[in-house]
C-alpha cells in the first residue's frame, strides 16, 4: 500500500506580502488555478495510491480541510502539528497514522511517499516514473529520497553525492551543505550530484525503526503525543504538552545523513521549491520581454520582472529584475537578486507588533471570510462572506456593538431570544452584551456589510458560547 503524505507546515516568509504566517504559500495558487497543495494532491492521480495523510498547522486545518474538499479528496486523516518541530517528527506522526489505518497484506509496513505540500512539479509523468523506480528499493527497506538533476549551480540547495547505482537507484555517498558559487559551478559539471528535493519514500514502520535507532528522543516524543491524540472533527489533534517535549530536527539531520540505507533516484521533471519570489518567476511562462505579470498589471520598457497586483492597478516603466507586489494592504518592491532578504522584512514586522507578517486584510475562517474595508477611531467597517450552509458562532461582545446590512443572499439571525430572517438591503443592530450569530441557510454566498462602534475592537472581543468548529474561546 502506497499512502501519500503531504507536509504542510511552514511560512513561506520569503514570499511575503503574499505569503504570510496564517496563509502560507502552500495555500496560495502561485502557478496556476490550483494552490499548491491541491496541485500537490493532484499530482498524485494515476499512482495507484490510498488517500493522503495530511500534517499541519493547528491554525491552518479549515483552510486545508477546505481546499482538500473543493479537490472532493478525503484524506486518511489531517494530523494538527500544536507546535512546528520540522520534518522528522511531522513524518514520525504521519508514520504513526499510516500505520493505524493500513490494511491488506503491506499493513505490516505500508509504503509512505512524503512530499511537501509547497513544491512545483511541470512533468508529472516523470514524476510518477521516479516514483515507481524508488518502490523495490523502499520495499526491500531502504529510504529513498529523490534528487533533482540540476539545471545551474543553484547556492540555495543543499546538494546529494550520489555514489554506486543499482539500477536507477544510487547509493548516497553524501550530503552537502549549500555551496558556494564556486563549488555549485563544480557540482553541476561532476553530473554526480543532485539537489535536495525533501520529498522521500520508504516503509512507515522502517522509517520508525530508524528514527528509535539515530533519534530516539524524537521518536518516543512522538509515539507518545500520537497516542494521547484526540479526533476533533475531522481532525486527528496531537497532545500539545508530550509533542512540545520533542526535539526539533529535519529528516535529512536526524536520520537521512545517519543511516546507511540511504539512497537517492533522479528526477528531471520540472521542479521548484518556490523558495522565493525569483523562484516563483523562473517556475512561471514569462512574455517576450521575460516579464511575469499575474493581476491587473501595465508595464512599459520593463524586462525580467515579476509583477504582481492583488486589488489595484500596478504600473511600472524601465524596471529591469525587479520583484513588484501588490496585495491590499502592503506592497513589496525589490531587486531579484536581493529577494532573499525579504524574511529580514517579515522580522521587523513580527518585532514591531505589526499585523501584516501574519494576516491577510482580508482574514479566513470555516465560514468563510471577512475583509477589514475601513477603520478609525472607535469605529471598524468589515465586509463579511458567508459560505452557503455555514454558521459562525452564538457569540458576544463586552466592548462593541454592530451594524449589519445584508448586502446579497439572505442571513438567518439570532439577537438574543429572537431569530429571524434579513433579505437584501436589511439590516439590524446588535447592542454590547447581546448574544447574536449570523447563519446562511441559502445556496449562494451571504455578504455582510458589519460596522463595528465600541471603545475596543479587537478580536479577543469575543465571547464564544456555541461554535460548530470546536473554536470554543479563541478567534481562529
Amino acid at each position: 500500500m502506497l499512502i501519500p503524505v503531504i507536509l504542510s507546515g511552514g511560512a513561506g516568509t520569503r514570499l511575503w506580502p503574499l505569503s504570510r504566517e496564517l496563509y502560507p504559500k502552500q495555500l496560495l495558487a502561485l502557478t496556476g488555478e490550483r494552490t499548491m497543495i491541491q496541485q500537490t494532491a493532484l499530482r498524485l492521480e494515476g499512482l495507484a495510491a490510498a488517500a493522503p495523510v495530511v500534517v499541519c498547522n493547528e491554525a491552518h486545518r479549515f483552510l486545508v480541510a477546505e481546499q482538500l474538499r473543493q479537490l472532493r479528496m478525503e484524506p486518511q486523516a489531517i494530523l494538527l502539528e500544536p507546535v512546528g518541530r520540522n520534518t522528522a517528527p511531522a513524518i514520525a506522526l504521519a508514520a504513526h497514522a499510516a500505520l493505524g489505518t493500513a490494511a491488506g497484506p503491506e499493513a505490516a509496513d505500508p509504503l509512505l511517499l512524503v512530499l511537501p505540500a509547497d513544491h512545483v512539479i511541470r512533468d508529472v509523468p516523470a514524476f510518477h516514473r521516479a516514483v515507481h523506480a524508488a518502490l523495490g528499493a523502499a520495499r526491500q527497506g531502504q529510504l529513498v529520497t529523490f534528487g533533482i538533476v540540476p539545471t545551474a549551480p543553484e547556492t540555495g540547495y543543499g546538494y546529494i553525492q550520489r555514489g554506486p547505482a543499482s539500477g536507477e537507484v544510487f547509493r548516497i555517498a553524501r550530503f552537502v551543505e549549500k555551496p558556494d558559487a564556486a563549488r555549485a559551478q563544480d557540482f553541476l559539471r561532476s553530473g554526480e550530484h543532485y539537489w535536495n528535493s525533501g520529498m522521500f519514500l520508504f516503509g512507515a514502520r522502517r522509517y520508525l525503526e530508524e528514527l528509535e535507532r539515530l533519534a530516539p528522543q524524537i521518536a518516543r516524543a512522538c509515539a507518545a503525543a500520537f497516542a494521547a491524540a484526540k479526533a476533533d472533527l475531522d481532525f486527528t489533534r496531537i497532545d500539545k504538552r508530550l509533542f512540545e517535549a520533542c526535539p526539533a530536527d529535519s529528516i535529512d539531520y536526524a536520520v537521512m545523513e545517519k543511516t546507511s540505507d540511504a539512497v537517492v533516484v533522479p528526477l528531471a521533471a520540472g521542479w521548484s521549491d518556490v523558495g522565493s519570489w525569483d523562484a516563483l518567476h523562473e517556475a512561471s511562462e514569462p512574455d517576450a520581454h521575460g516579464n511575469v505579470s499575474r493581476g491587473d498589471v501595465i508595464c512599459e520598457d520593463s524586462q525580467r520582472c515579476y509583477l504582481y497586483s492583488e486589488s489595484r492597478l500596478v504600473a511600472a516603466v524601465g524596471l529591469e529584475d525587479h520583484v513588484v507586489v501588490e496585495t491590499k494592504d502592503a506592497v513589496l518592491v525589490a531587486p531579484r537578486n536581493r529577494v532573499q532578504d525579504v524574511k529580514k522584512l517579515v522580522s521587523r514586522l513580527k518585532e514591531g507588533g505589526r499585523y501584516e507578517h501574519s494576516l491577510h486584510r482580508e482574514v479566513f475562517r470555516p465560514w468563510g471570510s471577512y475583509d477589514s474595508i475601513e477603520n478609525g477611531p472607535r469605529f471598524q467597517v468589515k465586509r463579511l462572506n458567508v459560505k452557503p450552509g455555514a454558521v459562525l458562532s452564538l457569540q458576544l461582545h463586552h466592548h462593541r456593538a454592530e451594524h449589519w446590512i445584508v448586502v446579497s443572499g439572505t442571513a438567518r439571525i439570532t439577537r438574543g431570544d429572537e431569530v429571524f430572517l434579513l433579505e437584501e438591503n436589511q439590516s439590524t443592530y446588535i447592542p454590547i452584551g447581546v448574544r447574536h450569530r449570523i447563519e446562511n441557510p441559502g445556496k449562494i454566498p451571504l455578504h455582510i456589510i458589519e460596522v463595528q462602534s465600541g471603545s475596543y475592537l479587537g478580536e479577543d472581543d469575543i465571547v464564544r458560547l456555541e461554535d460548530h468548529y470546536g473554536r470554543k474561546g479563541t478567534t481562529t
